[in-house]
């Protein structure tokens, strides 16, 4: 368990989560592109936190889920966030990835080569 006040880091990574997903989202809408996995985007978008992370959404969705484990206090939810990462990490991003690579060509090679997946 961890301690009034360390457990507050809870609420600090849903809310990171929560804007960043918020942000990445805005950013979609703004350029008229598909957030969802199954479309190829129409635009590669390059600003905001994608200029920090490949995948700011689900890096967002990661944080949720680990602050939540974090403000219930138990071990076993730690199970979560660990099996979100590892099948968004193998199965979902390495598709995306190709289909991006496909899409944007070059451009998104020199972006995949200069801005890592994660943070």
């Amino acid at each position: 368990m961890i301690p009034h006040p360390y457990n507050r880091l809870g609420g600090i990574l849903i809310f990171s989560g929560l804007i960043l997903n918020l942000w990445a989202d805005q950013l979609f809408k703004k350029a008229k592109t598909s957030v969802k996995y199954h479309q190829i985007p129409s635009y590669l978008i390059l600003s905001g936190p994608f200029r920090i992370s490949r995948n700011p959404m689900y890096l967002g969705m990661l944080l949720i889920l680990f602050g939540v484990s974090i403000l219930i206090q138990n071990p076993l939810s730690l199970i979560f966030p660990i099996a979100f990462f590892f099948i968004i990490n193998y199965k979902f991003i390495p598709t995306e990835e190709k289909n991006m690579e496909k899409t944007f060509g070059r451009n998104y090679v020199e972006y995949k080569n200069k801005t890592r997946r994660w943070i």
